[in-house]
């Protein structure tokens, strides 16, 4: 019996997660096509037909493109908080009143044998929230699209087995780039997104005796590269005497390539 997963894609051109046991198969955002989602999907070898339901974090275009899709092509349920489900309705198409579920924040909710906790992040969006999944005493976390990572956002992903954190964007290049000020303004606010060094820094608190891997992800494809997030991470890390490599693995992600499927 095992807790697996993988990155589907991650940054600002698309999202999706999937993660799935023994008797669950769940699909966390679809920010892509669905022919691009059922091309992810098989790539690392789950039906997605096999699949029992589709939360949604927030309605960023980037994260819910793809949810009526699938949901319609393979008769999914939706969790989403109220809010959400009110600012992403009118963009997803037509769901069947019986495939629309609510998902508080700040609650958890069981699927078969995958208890979910779900918990609310900073980001310009009507109530993003993002979730910690717990299984058999393992624990797979995932923080993104938050504009800083409060101590309440720490506490719930603290000492996962995995955690997919945001390493949105180096400020030097994002300043020095080519955004209009009142992008640049967005992004760098409490409402926008956490930066390589600050996610670093978030990471020194919640990284515990169990935590395996942490997947540096929704990396601007503008004010970011996959070498200097790694880097600016690792330099943070190493330098609190964490040993990155051995014990702890930073791992890549990609807006168009999954990453292995990972089992705890």
């Amino acid at each position: 019996m095992t807790l697996r997963f993988s990155v589907l894609a991650s940054g600002s051109t698309g999202n999706a997660f999937y993660i799935g046991t023994d008797k669950v198969n769940l699909l966390v955002d679809a920010g892509l096509s669905g022919k691009k989602l059922e091309g992810l999907l098989n790539e690392i070898h789950v039906n997605p037909h096999e699949l029992d339901g589709i939360l949604v974090t927030h309605e960023h275009s980037d994260h819910i493109k793809g949810v009526g899709i699938a949901a319609r092509r393979y008769n999914l349920p939706i969790y989403a908080n109220p809010k959400t489900w009110e600012a992403m309705e009118p963009h997803i198409g037509k769901i069947d009143q019986e495939q629309k579920f609510h998902f508080d924040m700040e609650t958890v909710k069981t699927f078969e044998d995958l208890d979910i906790e779900s918990f609310g992040v900073s980001h310009d969006a009507a109530d993003p929230m993002f979730f910690s999944f717990h299984y058999e005493g393992k624990k797979v976390s995932m923080l993104t699209d938050t504009g800083y990572v409060s101590e309440r956002m720490k506490k719930t992903v603290d000492n996962s087995d995995a955690i997919l954190f945001e390493s949105n964007h180096d400020v030097g290049m994002l300043q020095m780039g080519g955004y209009p000020w009142n992008v640049k303004r967005r992004i760098l606010s409490d409402k926008g997104h956490v930066s390589n060094e600050d996610a670093a820094v978030a990471m020194l608190d919640v990284i515990g005796r169990q935590t395996q891997h942490i997947y540096l992800g929704h990396l601007s494809q503008d004010n970011n590269m996959i070498d200097l997030a790694r880097m600016s991470v690792e330099q943070i890390l190493k330098k609190h005497d964490i040993a990155v490599g051995e014990e702890l693995t930073l791992e890549d992600t990609s807006p168009n390539q999954p990453t292995p499927i990972c089992y705890l």
